[in-house]
């Protein structure tokens, strides 16, 4: 499922475009924003698929030199350790894995480059000769490869980061959001399991579905509102000054604050803060964080959000319910 961190950053990358559209057609933007999320989830299954794309080109390698007219004993003896990998079987065999490639017409068909140039630099991985030379053979060892493979294997492949880019705008910064999901799925992954073990679903459950939207249409609804709450807790600074990346990733904290009672102030401060590290300017999170701070207390003060249940956490003893 789509983490919260990344169902935030995506809020904010459709707060970003809707600020930057000549019309303010929200429900378009809405419709982008779910899209974006949706190609997130189509991620995690294409990487899952590019893993069976590999070793289907080391099955072929292995099949082309048995044909050879004088096949070596290497030929003729192959390590077919990678093909024969139990977990990648039974990704393939998955039923909701299919199910859903075949309902989104996934395929590597068109750049079917990609997985061949993979297969060749795995050739020359350590791991992989580490894994292919081992004398341990057993289910926990090939999970363990998989898992190599999209933790260290994929991410530092420049080819394959450049192809992602190429394909989909949406998947510039996705990757490493879509490996716990692997990972999480994988370790549900049994010997004895069987087709039927379920994928991760794209959100934790219909709250999650409901937090990104809500977050969204109230940030572009209440925008003005935020935008001089933002220009009264700033000092020395005009609002038209500061740069439009650090007011986005405030208005979408303080819109946080008040509309999710549930969620502890501390935890969206600190949820903000990374992402303005990652996507403002270097001394962004520093700036964004003491204005946040004192419009917190300023909203605080004034009664203007109220927490309950798991959202008090950390508020302070006395304040309103």
């Amino acid at each position: 499922m789509i983490s919260r961190r990344l169902l935030r950053i995506k809020a904010l990358l459709a707060l970003y475009a809707f600020n930057r559209r000549e019309d303010d057609n929200l429900s378009l933007a809405e419709k982008e924003l779910m899209l974006s999320i949706e190609k997130t989830y189509e991620l995690y299954h294409y990487i899952l698929l590019l893993i069976l794309e590999i070793a289907e080109v080391a099955a072929e390698k292995i099949d082309l030199a048995l044909q050879k007219r004088m096949p070596t004993p290497e030929d003729l003896n192959p390590k077919r350790r990678f093909v024969d990998n139990m977990v990648i079987d039974q990704i393939r065999k998955n039923e909701a894995f299919n199910k859903y490639l075949n309902s989104k017409k996934l395929s590597w068909v068109n750049y079917s480059h990609v997985p061949r140039i993979l297969y060749n630099q795995m050739l020359s991985w350590d791991k992989y000769n580490d894994y292919m030379s081992s004398p341990e053979h057993s289910y926990a060892a090939d999970r363990k490869f998989v898992l190599a493979l999209v933790n260290e294997f994929f991410p530092a492949s420049e080819d394959l980061g450049n192809n992602l880019e190429e394909q989909s705008i949406y998947w510039n910064d996705d990757y490493e959001y879509v490996i716990p999901m692997i990972e999480k799925t994988l370790k549900k992954f049994k010997p004895e399991s069987g087709e039927k073990v379920p994928m991760m679903p794209l959100f934790k459950n219909d709250e999650d579905r409901d937090f990104v939207k809500t977050l969204f249409r109230k940030a572009v609804v209440n925008s003005k509102m935020y935008s001089d709450l933002i220009d009264r807790n700033t000092t020395n600074w005009e609002v038209e000054r500061i740069a439009l990346m650090d007011i986005l990733v405030m208005q979408l904290a303080i819109t946080e604050v008040i509309e999710f009672p549930e969620i502890p102030v501390k935890v969206t401060l600190n949820e903000y803060i990374e992402i303005a590290k990652n996507y403002c300017t270097p001394k962004s999170s520093t700036f964004v964080n003491g204005i946040l701070d004192n419009i917190i207390k300023e909203l605080r003060r004034d009664g203007k959000f109220v927490k309950r249940g798991r959202g008090l956490v950390g508020e302070p003893t006395g304040t309103p319910e």
